[in-house]
């Protein structure tokens, strides 16, 4: 295999590295940030990510609803609490537990908020995870919430990539970085422990090992009242899993397909397969009593089953119910799962029907049976609506308008793939169309991409007279399982194919002309944005591709990859890299090519996809005297930023770029 000249970009956090990517930057920004255009952009895109008037979601825990919240102020942000009656109100009165600013500033560290994982039923302390500068592994400190403090002596635990979780008071499970051969090829914990509060953390006892080539394992503790319980899973690839009850003392595994959606719920186990077993098909939701099961019983009740246009995106339960998100058409229906009255299922209320997107947001399974919905579309502000199961819900909270939408219109078209799968996808055109046209898709992990109202988009896009689509690719979740499965490993190709018929399709519904189309995406979506630029450069006007996969001749080498083997292949399997070789955007760029401008965004800190697939990329790009753009965000992990400071800079330059490359005319056809 030939030598590549650019490993040395692998060296996250190298010296020649990191100078390759500051002199990249500065060639960017001085290219990028000069026109007074680029600094109103920016300047609104950071009004809209921090005013004061977006709604603050919540989760609810017990009496309290808690909520993490950054603006001007808090530009790291606050992690608070109210009540119910007080969230119902205007202005809430909010508890602040931690202000991550304050704690940066008093300990000299870049934190980024991680999340907290409050201790149920009792909701008196949780474990906090703070991440340097926005990356996955993270730091673990113990909070006290009745006094709104560290704990001294709680559960701490340095920078790693934990799996770490309540079963008591006094006792975690916990996976982590335990020293040599504790970690995964894909970086996360091998073996799971419970750790005893005081007691070094050599002394914590195994519960569970699983094997090198495992994605990760786990283990939960049910808190569930009546029904507490804890299950070990066994994470072998991106999509199998074995599934382990602690009965007894011993360890006893479920017989379920291993790709299987598997919850418990109470006296209920939920199985959502993945792939035909027996009678039940892919993707249908199926029931049982968790006890009948052990005993052997294997007649399931099939709670929903789906068809040629409907899908189960989602599903959550209160106390006493459940609700699922049903996709027919990528147009969300939301329905309630009665048990006790032999599971009917019927709408979840009448406010709910005919919505551009409608998610579950909210629910708290051990205390009663409230929800929270968010109701949104592409032009349409959210409406957070608060709901009891048998009573009629009511609209909590609603966004801002952020931006001009009106005489948009909103049409969802088909295109039709070459293999004869017709591929929906949504346009949303400003009465201001100027026929620019950013086109978007992600096809990949069963992620599925429905209408969402976004200011970033909208201030900076639509208002400015640019056209918006989301292509719904194979390879995503919009008609279930098989939609995901069928654009996996050898059939990847499908993924490309269904996005370059949309553009096609674009084009010859005379929404766009090539010169005026540009394509957006971001880690697997970046992935998708290479192969565009490889495979079909002459249907594009511009791409930008952010925080990208690229090279798949080293991708499971590299931070996380490994463990998305299951969803593309194994490099070192020679029939499996003969399909990853005809794609692999690194591999196929030709130096006599004719491609497209293009600008590649990644993160010195996210350790998910690894910055040496954006930055050879580019240096190979350059070597061939192509037309390319890169900016690196030293801090931001994943997401590409750690605040909205960042988020606002990273999007203004992508909107510059596309200003700047993309072709402008009045485009006539609606």
């Amino acid at each position: 295999m030939t030598t590549d000249p650019y490993l040395y970009l692998e060296d996250v956090t190298g010296t020649g590295a990191l100078d390759w990517a500051r002199e990249r930057n500065a060639e960017s920004l001085a290219e990028l940030t000069e026109a007074e255009r680029y600094t109103k952009t920016r300047a609104a895109l950071l009004d809209a990510l921090d005013t004061d008037d977006r709604i603050p979601y919540v989760r609810m825990r017990g009496e309290y609803l808690y909520n993490f919240w950054r603006d001007a102020e808090h530009p790291k942000g606050i992690w608070r609490r109210t009540t119910l009656a007080e969230y119902r109100g205007a202005a809430p009165d909010w508890e602040v537990l931690i202000d991550v600013d304050a704690l940066a500033e008093a300990e000299g560290e870049n934190w980024v908020w991680g999340g907290a994982t409050v201790r149920r039923p009792a909701d008196d302390r949780c474990l906090v995870e703070l991440s340097r500068g926005g990356a996955d592994a993270t730091v673990v400190r113990e909070f006290d919430l009745r006094t709104r403090e560290f704990l001294l002596d709680g559960f701490v635990l340095p920078e790693a990539k934990h799996r770490i979780g309540w079963i008591d008071a006094e006792t975690v499970y916990l996976g982590t970085d335990f020293g040599p051969g504790s970690l995964t090829d894909s970086g996360y914990p091998r073996i799971m422990k419970r750790w005893r509060r005081g007691t070094p953390l050599a002394e914590a006892s195994t519960v569970f090992e699983g094997e090198q080539t495992d994605v990760a394992v786990s283990a939960v503790h049910d808190p569930t009242p009546g029904f507490e319980r804890d299950l070990i899973v066994r994470r072998v690839d991106f999509f199998t899993a074995h599934r382990h009850l602690v009965l007894d003392g011993e360890l006893v595994e479920l017989e379920l397909p291993g790709d299987a959606v598997v919850s418990l719920h109470r006296e209920w186990l939920l199985v959502h397969p993945r792939s035909d077993w027996g009678e039940y098909p892919t993707g249908s939701l199926l029931a049982i009593r968790l006890s009948d099961f052990l005993s052997g019983a294997r007649e399931f009740t099939v709670l929903f089953a789906p068809d040629a246009h409907s899908s189960l995106e989602d599903f959550s339960a209160t106390r006493d119910f459940l609700l699922l998100t049903v996709l027919t058409d990528v147009r969300p229906e939301l329905r309630l799962l009665r048990p006790s009255d032999g599971w009917r299922a019927e709408p979840l209320a009448a406010e709910f029907a005919d919505l551009g997107s409608a998610d579950i947001v909210g629910t708290d399974s051990l205390h009663g049976n409230d929800y929270l919905v968010d109701v949104c579309g592409y032009t349409t502000p959210s409406t957070l609506w608060r709901g009891t199961v048998g009573a009629a819900p009511e609209p909590v909270k609603s966004a801002p308008r952020l931006f001009d939408a009106a005489g948009a219109e909103i049409t969802q078209y088909f295109a039709t793939s070459p293999d004869g799968t017709r591929i929906p996808y949504t346009v949303v055109r400003p009465a201001n169309a100027d026929g620019r046209t950013l086109l978007t898709g992600y096809g990949g992990f069963e992620i599925s991409l429905t209408p969402n109202y976004s200011g970033i988009i909208g201030r900076g896009w639509l208002a400015e007279g640019g056209t918006y689509v989301v292509a719904n690719l194979r390879g995503g979740g919009e008609y279930g399982p098989a939609w995901h499965t069928g654009a996996k490993g050898a059939h990847r190709h499908r993924v490309y194919e269904d996005f370059a018929a949309v553009a096609g399709d674009l084009v010859a519904r005379g929404i766009t002309t090539t010169g005026q189309l540009g394509i957006q995406g971001g880690s697997n979506g970046g992935l998708l944005m290479g192969v565009m630029l490889t495979r079909y450069p002459e249907l594009f006007g511009a791409i930008v591709c952010q925080v990208p996969l690229l090279d798949m001749r080293r991708y499971h080498l590299l931070l996380a990859g490994a463990s998305w083997m299951a969803e593309y292949g194994d490099p070192e399997d020679p029939e499996q890299w003969a399909w990853l070789a005809d794609y692999s955007p690194y591999q196929n760029l030709a130096a006599d090519a004719e491609y497209p401008p293009i600008f590649v965004l990644t993160s010195t800190r996210d350790d998910r996809v690894h910055p040496g697939h954006a930055r050879k990329f580019v240096a190979r790009l350059r070597e061939y005297g192509h037309d390319v753009r890169y900016y690196e965000n030293i801090e931001g992990g994943h997401g590409g930023a750690a605040d909205n400071a960042q988020s606002a800079t990273k999007w203004a330059l992508v909107f510059e770029f596309l200003d700047r490359t993309l072709e402008r005319g009045q485009n006539s056809a609606r």
